[in-house]
């Protein structure tokens, strides 16, 4: 920088000595070359480029196609989400929803119950269907695919609400946490987006104290999701809240929402990434549940 600088100097210089002289005070040769000296000093050195940061989205949208009667593919279009991890969608594979994004899909056996997808603006790879195990996968409880270097997973635990499905539950929640473990030991940057159907801590249910021997706030519930999130897991929703109570589910009985007496059992939890600005749009109203929305970075450690 210095060199040219010195020389559009000594250019400039000689030039109005010459004008001074009576001579032209710049020739077609000396003004190309000032010219060129000047763009040359101008134009900058092209920049590192970063890779652009994305935007995921989980929801679990209560039957995709009431979803989108609600207005769920107008949300999309306003939130821009590069990533999509849908749960309970209770429909065959829907490719045609939502314009722009490519997806995975895992239906349930039975015909308008549960299912989960992964949708993405680029494409996926070595998409991952199930925990082989031959009840929870009939279910069509978990999905995963690799989007820009990252795993997502869109994962969809049962309630415990009716009968024997808390037993069945809580092998749901032994299963899950083998095949979670089995992913981070790969090394492969995570993120899981789902409904857990279990509110960790006092802070993530407005009726705390009552739903003590309730399904969703058992203790033994709460201490698995302890030792979950202690396996490498960062609840990116809980870490942009601080210690602030937000939702994501309310009960469809009179008042709930508009009380905001919810349960926060929807998470965005991430490994070996990082997830920032996280949080759950309350009002979108697409379902029971609220989305929840962060922004991946793509350039952080761990991420090829």
């Amino acid at each position: 920088m210095t060199k040219r600088l010195l020389n559009i100097g000594s250019l400039v210089s000689r030039q109005f000595r010459q004008s001074r002289a009576g001579t032209t005070f710049f020739g077609q040769a000396e003004s190309a070359r000032l010219a060129t000296l000047f763009c040359g000093l101008m134009t900058p050195e092209p920049p590192d480029l970063l890779p652009t940061p994305l935007k995921v989205a989980t929801l679990n949208v209560n039957g995709l196609r009431s979803a989108l009667r609600k207005g769920f593919a107008d949300w999309v279009e306003r939130t821009q989400p590069d990533v999509l991890l849908l749960q309970e969608v209770r429909a065959d594979p829907m490719p045609d929803a939502l314009p722009g994004y490519e997806g995975a899909w895992f239906p349930a056996q039975k015909p308008g119950y549960s299912g989960v997808a992964v949708l993405s603006r680029t494409p996926l790879s070595d998409v991952r269907v199930g925990l082989l195990h031959g009840a929870l996968d009939a279910e069509g409880r978990v999905l995963s695919a690799v989007i820009q270097g990252i795993r997502f997973a869109s994962v969809y635990l049962p309630s415990g609400s009716r009968g024997t499905r808390q037993t069945f539950k809580d092998e749901a929640l032994g299963v899950f946490q083998d095949w979670t473990d089995a992913l981070l030991a790969e090394g492969t940057p995570l993120v899981i987006g789902g409904d857990y159907n279990v509110a960790h801590q006092e802070l993530d249910l407005k009726n705390w104290r009552s739903n003590q021997k309730n399904s969703g706030f058992l203790p033994h519930e709460r201490e698995w999701m302890t030792a979950h999130l202690a396996g490498g897991l960062t609840d990116t929703h809980r870490a942009s809240l601080g210690d602030l109570p937000a939702y994501t589910w309310w009960s469809n009985r009179s008042g709930a929402f508009d009380n905001d007496v919810g349960w926060r059992i929807d998470y965005l939890l991430a490994a070996g990434v990082e997830v920032r600005d996280v949080q759950a749009d309350r009002f979108a109203r697409l379902s029971d549940h609220a989305p929840i929305v962060g922004t991946v970075i793509l350039d952080g450690p761990g991420v090829e």
